[in-house]
């Protein structure tokens, strides 16, 4: 059975989350950036706009990167077409977040 290649890349994309949660330092970036709490983080992660913005910030920095690929076993390469996937399944619409 094969994985839809939108669904892969969304995993990709919360593997990163994850890792990203995982270090204080980078998820504190992370916060900064995108504008959003810790405490709306877990409602927006299954957003896909959400997701792509999460391998925006992931690609942006080679060590980021390089480091969520080893952690995750998959390769820069791989990380880069998820992203690549998302965008293009959403039109290049980007996450930006709004107050409720």
């Amino acid at each position: 059975m094969s994985q839809d290649p939108r669904e892969a890349a969304e995993i990709v994309a919360i593997q990163a989350l994850s890792f990203v949660a995982g270090t204080p330092h980078q998820l504190g970036r992370f916060l900064a950036e995108t504008g959003i709490g810790p405490d709306t983080l877990r409602g927006t992660a299954s957003d896909p706009r959400f997701l792509l913005s999460v391998l925006d910030f992931v690609l942006k920095d080679n060590e980021i990167v390089n480091s969520f690929a080893i952690a995750a076993e998959l390769t820069p390469d791989t990380v880069a077409a998820a992203h690549q996937l998302l965008r293009d399944a959403l039109g290049d619409r980007r996450w930006e977040h709004q107050e409720t």
